[in-house]
């Protein structure tokens, strides 16, 4: 029976699996946004998040401890070289999952998984997103100075009356 059994086994054996989210975290860091299906996105998202958590304190401990998950040493060292400097003031959530729609060949549901701080197109919209401010119907009270200039330049002048030449 599986009672409190709550990760996904995705279908493989222990060793299996291990292999395949270490590789496809390793796929991650080096390419800061992979390909997959949903099923495998969300087990890699708790699958790696720890180890992006671990590289903020930069210690041969923390480093033995991924590299113990990981298994690949160009990929540890880029882990805690960049991304850790990024995501350094970021308290959680460093992945995000965006849904692609069926694949052609077996209808299984794919998504992208990227990190956070990588996407540059998502991080332009926000930054324009804070400049924009909303728009109101209402125009709100007018300040006094703006008032009085304007009732000086409109006060009428006197009408000259306009002579006919008659010959």
């Amino acid at each position: 029976m599986r009672h409190k059994k709550k990760f996904n086994h995705l279908g493989r054996k222990r060793e299996h699996r291990k292999a395949m989210l270490s590789n496809m975290a390793s796929s991650l860091i080096f390419h800061k946004r992979i390909t997959t299906t949903l099923a495998k996105a969300k087990a890699l998202r708790s699958y790696i998040e720890p180890l992006i958590t671990r590289a903020k304190e930069d210690s041969t401990h923390s480093r033995r401890l991924v590299f113990s998950d990981l298994q690949n040493k160009e990929a540890v060292s880029e882990l805690f070289r960049e991304i850790s400097q990024k995501i350094a003031d970021r308290p959680g959530g460093y992945t995000r999952i965006l849904k692609m729609g069926p694949r052609l060949g077996d209808h299984a549901e794919m998504c992208i998984i990227e990190l956070v701080d990588y996407n540059e197109l998502m991080l332009g919209q926000k930054e324009e997103q804070k400049v924009k401010s909303t728009r109101r119907r209402r125009g709100g009270a007018k300040k006094k100075d703006d008032a009085e200039p304007k009732a000086e330049a409109e006060e009428p002048k006197p009408a000259v009356p306009e002579v006919k030449d008659e010959p």
